[in-house]
């Protein structure tokens, strides 16, 4: 599979592109309109606290809901054009909010965009949505995404890189794409690994064991 140099598509602003803690959530058709996820998706990292994308390592993943996977594809094609050196993605696109605050942290990674609408339904006809988190794990505060909603008002242009072929996010390992690389991880691993430091599963398990 290869990567193409970094092109710059033409765009116009969308109406209503303004995060909230929770990030950018509308229905699942609104973010297929075209170029409607690369608009937002250049804004994050136009906004980006410095030092910026440049060399940065994003974690990216979802909740698994319907587009997850279509928007980490488009996460990879403009984040490789505005610089981003490693993205770190659980599994089939999937990495639970908490998760993917645990890896961000464990792997000292300078962000990531989590790809969910938390409770809201899912599917086709239902909602979607993209939010960043900053590199403590947290949701970006409102300076940052004020930054974002700024970025997205003022969009003329897009970067992107094209790509032979979607990146297969199904197979745990590392690949080079040139100037970037795609690490797929196990989607609970560290997580997992966080939690045991935090609670004795092994009690746990005996107490559980024991209640009748």
């Amino acid at each position: 599979m290869t990567a193409s140099a970094a092109r710059r598509v033409q765009t116009t602003p969308f109406e209503g592109q303004k995060p909230g803690t929770s990030g950018l959530r509308k229905r699942v058709v609104v973010f297929q309109q075209e170029h409607y996820t690369e608009n937002f998706v250049q804004a994050i990292f136009t906004a980006m606290p410095s030092p910026g994308p440049q060399d940065a390592t994003l974690v990216v993943g979802g909740d698994g809901r319907y587009f997850v996977k279509d928007a980490v594809q488009t996460i990879i094609r403009v984040g490789a054009a505005n610089g981003i050196a490693k993205f770190i993605i659980g599994q089939d696109g999937i990495l639970s909010t908490p998760a993917a605050s645990a890896v961000i942290r464990k792997r000292q990674a300078d962000g990531g965009i989590i790809l969910t609408a938390s409770h809201n339904p899912g599917g086709p006809e239902n909602d979607f949505g993209i939010k960043y988190n900053m590199r403590n794990g947290g949701p970006a505060p409102e300076s940052v995404t004020d930054d974002i909603y700024a970025a997205t008002r003022n969009i003329t242009k897009y970067s992107v890189v094209d790509m032979s072929e979607p990146v297969d996010l199904s197979v745990i390992g590392t690949r080079s794409f040139g100037n970037f690389e795609v690490e797929i991880i196990d989607p609970v691993e560290d997580y997992v690994e966080l939690l045991a430091g935090i609670f004795d599963f092994d009690l746990i398990r005996r107490f559980r064991e024991q209640t009748p």
